[in-house]
């Protein structure tokens, strides 16, 4: 099932890469540049206001599965941010899930009724903070239902920062959704995610357990799928990219690849995908098959 998403002006032209499948440059830094040329996300963590929701999903959730979320955001861009406001003594049992993820927990304590308010408020000031401090940073992903945030994403995008926001679908006020350049529902991601586990499943019951090949593949192949979801044209450059965003560990060599131009052209072979070069560009711009 696919994530329901508004996209808004999502650029679907690539510009020419380094040598075929390889990364970008930033701009101004030249070709000799280590840096790529790729959206930079600050994400802001309305703890409590997901929790909630999460709680009354159905089917029960357990908790919050955040990681969900940041490798969803990952293949859009690179994350150089990460923050979450809660009164963090009502979550003990989840902090070590935040901590492993990177993220950098904000307590806000509760006093009387303020202090869900109170939380609120750090996170505005911090987020619009960032947006002056920060001009390097493009995206605000708000992880968050709550409506009382629209006016930050009203001024996150009069300051020309794209938002992205991300909360349960039952539990998300319609006037965020709209306010947002793109919103992601948390219970498409679960869905997602289920899917991911029975095409591994089918992958495990149907190969030998020592083909890294066909581990390879089914991790390019989401990256793809996932791609394909926000762009019309999908490009090889982006997919590497991502890639290595997801899974900065990811060796071509060990799954037995002498480079990613043949681990995609290997896709290719299986009828997973077709390759298209594109001279001008010196890149390949990738269809999924139809079956795949």
């Amino acid at each position: 099932m696919g994530i329901h998403a508004t996209l808004c002006g999502a650029n679907d032209e690539a510009p020419p890469a380094i040598e075929g499948f390889g990364l970008t440059p930033r701009p101004g830094l030249g070709h000799n540049s280590s840096v790529s040329d790729e959206p930079l996300i600050a994400v802001f963590i309305d703890y409590e206001n997901l929790a909630l929701g999460v709680h009354d999903m159905t089917p029960k959730q357990k908790s919050v599965e955040i990681g969900l979320v940041l490798n969803r955001l990952l293949e859009k861009g690179r994350i150089v941010f990460k923050r979450a406001y809660c009164d963090w003594s009502r979550y003990r049992r989840r902090t070590s899930t935040l901590h492993q993820h990177g993220v950098t927990m904000v307590d806000i304590p509760e006093t009387g009724v303020s202090g869900k308010n109170s939380a609120d408020i750090h996170m505005v000031v911090d987020a619009m903070d960032l947006c002056f401090g920060k001009d390097h940073i493009s995206t605000f992903a708000l992880l968050t239902g709550d409506s009382d945030f629209s006016p930050l994403v009203y001024k996150l995008r009069e300051e020309d920062k794209r938002v992205i926001g991300c909360g349960v679908k039952n539990s998300t006020s319609s006037l965020l959704v709209k306010s947002c350049d793109e919103f992601i529902y948390y219970d498409d991601l679960v869905r997602r995610e289920s899917a991911k586990t029975s095409r591994r499943t089918r992958r495990k019951s149907s190969s030998k357990s020592n083909d890294k090949k066909a581990e390879a593949v089914e991790q390019v192949m989401e990256v793809i799928r996932s791609l394909a979801q926000d762009y019309e044209n999908v490009w090889g450059s982006m997919v590497k990219q991502t890639v290595h965003r997801l899974n900065p560990g990811f060796n071509h060599e060990y799954y037995g690849y002498k480079s990613f131009p043949a681990l995609m052209k290997d896709l290719e072979k299986r009828e997973l995908i077709s390759l298209n070069h594109d001279a001008d560009r010196g890149n390949y711009r990738l269809m999924l098959r139809d079956d795949s």
